[in-house]
């Protein structure tokens, strides 16, 4: 397929760089680097890639079969507000995982996964840019009073904790969570970006297969390491244990089921022809898949435990193991790694706030629910600010102080977004300056 590149105008691409070198301080090294480590594939840059030669037509909703819109003005009110806010939304995930990634990433235990983590982020930071070009390049004024400036000020002025959703405003507390976040939520990414490229509203079609292909290498850049660590504990060594895995995956795939948004909503998006499908049935293929990815990493667990068996008893060991509940070649079942509940530990959607077990079981007293999620998560997730907000919701909610579609707004309780730089008031990223032409240039 053949791309298009184009940058942001001057002051806003320089005001995106001027991000970086606040929050990706390692850029540098991961160019020094990138011909060790990725020496067969194109080297970043930072700029928007077009996809060249998709379908012109709508398709799906009720206007399948039209011209998809190429500007915002040939949008209805309504399309033009959802899409709008979809824009913000994906840009603020993008700048969002950089600020999570960033605290933990001197903790990889190797130098090849601090590289491949460097590089997701750029990439994340591309695609942030890649969104703020949308929102920038076309004129929203119908629905929205905000200027280009404001855009993108009001995006990069984000930081951990008010970002749009909330699986971006959870602190990092090891490299751990950054290798599962990587394989549970850019997975979330890789599904979301799949829907809109279908958007009936070209430009945005047209950003998401470029988005797509950089993807897939933020999936690897948590697959392989958690490949890796489940044959390292079974063999014993002390790095990484099932346990710590199992708690780790309890708390983000929680937040990744609650990306897709409320179950019982997507419908309009689906008439409007912005995605293909609604929110239970994307959701639902997301749990399906990352049913498939738990259970290649208990086969490879259970293969690098009992290197003896092929891998038909290896497999066949594995489903006794799940379906039986009994002990299989010296391994016990609880050694494996899980799926957590659809209903787990939710806090927006259909489920939230249910007091609801990893297994599916129910609670119906919150501080014995509590005690559990205490021993089903990470030890230092516990004690931050997010658990305890989550904890004292919860508490109201069972106490019928308030419902849980009022304790669902709180979560998390966004801080106003003042559009100024973290290292000073009176600095702002987007600075005054005259705004230049977009450039652009054909590639193959």
């Amino acid at each position: 397929m053949r791309t298009r590149s184009t940058t942001l105008p001057k002051h806003f691409h320089d005001a995106v760089v001027r991000w970086r070198d606040t929050y990706l301080t390692d850029f540098p090294f991961l160019m020094e680097s990138w011909d060790k480590y990725f020496p067969n594939d194109r080297r970043f840059e930072l700029c928007a890639y077009r996809e060249v030669g998709i379908c012109n037509e709508i398709e799906c909703g009720e206007h399948k079969g039209q011209p998809k819109r190429t500007v915002a003005a040939d949008l209805s009110s309504e399309q033009a507000h959802h899409l709008l806010s979809a824009i913000k939304a994906q840009a603020s995930t993008e700048f969002g995982s950089i600020q999570q990634h960033r605290e933990v990433l001197a903790r990889a235990p190797e130098e090849e996964e601090q590289v491949w983590i460097l590089r997701m982020m750029a990439e994340e930071l591309r695609h942030g840019y890649q969104m703020l070009h949308l929102l920038v390049e076309d004129d929203w004024s119908s629905v929205s009073q905000q200027s280009s400036a404001d855009f993108v000020e009001e995006i990069l002025s984000m930081t951990t904790g008010s970002h749009v959703l909330g699986a971006f405003n959870i602190a990092f507390d090891s490299f751990l969570d950054s290798i599962v976040f990587c394989a549970m939520i850019d997975r979330v990414g890789k599904y979301q970006l799949t829907l809109q490229g279908v958007s009936a509203y070209k430009p945005m079609a047209e950003s998401m297969p470029p988005m797509l292909r950089e993807e897939a290498f933020h999936l690897a850049a948590g697959v392989v390491p958690l490949r890796r660590w489940v044959q390292q504990a079974a063999a014993g060594e002390p790095y990484v244990s099932m346990a710590a895995l199992q708690h780790t995956l309890n708390k983000w795939i929680s937040r990744a089921v609650e990306m897709f948004g409320d179950e019982r909503g997507g419908a309009s998006n689906v008439r409007m022809g912005l995605k293909p499908i609604k929110n239970s049935e994307a959701q639902a293929q997301y749990y399906a898949e990352v049913e498939k990815v738990v259970r290649d990493l208990n086969l490879r667990y259970v293969r690098a435990k009992r290197p003896e068996l092929s891998r038909v008893e290896a497999e066949a060991a594995l489903e006794a193991l799940h379906k039986e509940g009994t002990v299989q070649h010296g391994i016990q079942p609880e050694e494996l790694l899980r799926v957590p509940h659809l209903g787990f530990f939710r806090r927006r959607g259909m489920a939230a706030f249910t007091m609801v077990g990893a297994q599916g079981e129910t609670f119906e007293d919150v501080e014995e629910y509590l005690r559990y999620l205490c021993r089903n998560l990470p030890e230092a997730y516990l004690a931050g600010r997010d658990f305890k907000d989550y904890t004292l919701a919860l508490r109201k909610v069972a106490a019928g102080e308030m419902t849980a579609e009022e304790a669902s707004r709180q979560m998390p309780a966004l801080r106003r977004v003042g559009g100024a730089c973290q290292c000073s008031r009176a600095v702002r990223w987007v600075r005054d300056e005259p705004a230049v032409k977009l450039e652009s240039q054909a590639q193959a």
